[in-house]
């Protein structure tokens, strides 16, 4: 699969397209990192959100910053993966052994992390963003979807401190739970929302099962889309025509800036593929909007 995604991609991306003098900054909004057989950073079930999913290879930051000189990305957002689990420590390594190319998010709070109401989560994300040099948290209620947590009160002191802080919080969720997101976005404004996955919806329902309520989000200026194209596909196909109506009315709601893109296997169709972005656009949603919510603007945090 992915010698296949790697083969498109270099495909789509000509000399011209790529040798861009002065042009705004590429940011992946999203990949995972991890090493094996490392002392350091070693893969714990016991802490692991996918215990059942164990990694045959690599993927690494040196990994990672190959990719990016490839495709001529200039920054990675990385998203901590479940095989660590609350152990963030090979994200912040991350982070600060390449100062400029890479932020972060980690995972903190939820299915087999620490509570939601645990009360020491606030000095938690306090200590992961100013010592570990974390942007954020990636919150993941998909996995507790017959419990209501994430805009339960007993969060609402975490989503305060991350106001504070000036944090970015990924949210993966289901259909379900988008108007949570809504209940969070508009009591913690301050507080930059990414969705990520475009909410995994059903492109096969109606509006009513989940899309109708995504774009409804538009009201609430600090919530962002990540426009993922893959997991929504049902061919699973390359390009990934069949989600393009539903990327149309997400960039005809949110607009530009409130719109970026993941995964290096998404990125020349992002830029070169897609038939309703103008070159502006492209220059929001391939870089401009991440770089900003993820912190790149502010210069190191290592």
């Amino acid at each position: 699969m992915h010698s296949t995604r790697r083969q498109w991609i270099a495909g789509g991306l000509t000399a011209a397209a790529v040798a861009q003098t002065n042009r705004a900054p590429v940011v992946n909004g999203a990949e995972h990192a991890w090493v094996l057989g490392n002392a350091r950073y070693p893969i714990r079930p016991d802490l692991s959100v996918c215990p059942a999913s164990t990694p045959a290879h690599e993927y690494s930051a040196e990994f990672l910053l190959a990719e990016m000189k490839t495709y001529r990305v200039d920054h990675t957002v990385i998203s901590h993966v479940c095989y660590y689990g609350r152990d963030n420590s090979y994200a912040s390594y991350c982070v600060k052994k390449h100062p400029g190319k890479f932020a972060a998010i980690g995972l903190l709070v939820g299915h087999r992390l620490h509570d939601p109401a645990d009360k020491e989560n606030p000095a938690r994300l306090e200590r992961l963003i100013v010592e570990d040099g974390l942007i954020g948290l990636r919150l993941s209620p998909i996995y507790n979807k017959d419990t209501v947590w994430l805009n339960d009160p007993a969060c609402y002191p975490l989503w305060k401190k991350a106001e504070q802080l000036r944090a970015t919080f990924n949210i993966f969720l289901a259909p379900h739970q988008v108007r949570q997101v809504g209940d969070m976005a508009q009591r913690f404004a301050g507080v930059n929302v990414v969705i990520d996955h475009i909410a995994m919806i059903d492109i096969n329902a109606p509006d009513s099962d989940g899309f109708g309520p995504l774009l409804d989000l538009v009201k609430h200026p600090n919530v962002y889309i990540r426009t993922s194209l893959h997991n929504p596909s049902k061919t699973k196909e390359m390009p990934y025509r069949d989600v393009w109506p539903f990327l149309k009315r997400l960039y005809d709601r949110f607009g530009p800036r409130r719109l970026l893109w993941a995964n290096f296997f998404e990125y020349a169709i992002m830029k070169d593929v897609i038939p309703f972005f103008t070159t502006e656009d492209k220059e929001w949603i391939l870089g401009r909007t991440a770089y900003r919510l993820y912190g790149f603007d502010r210069g190191t945090r290592a």
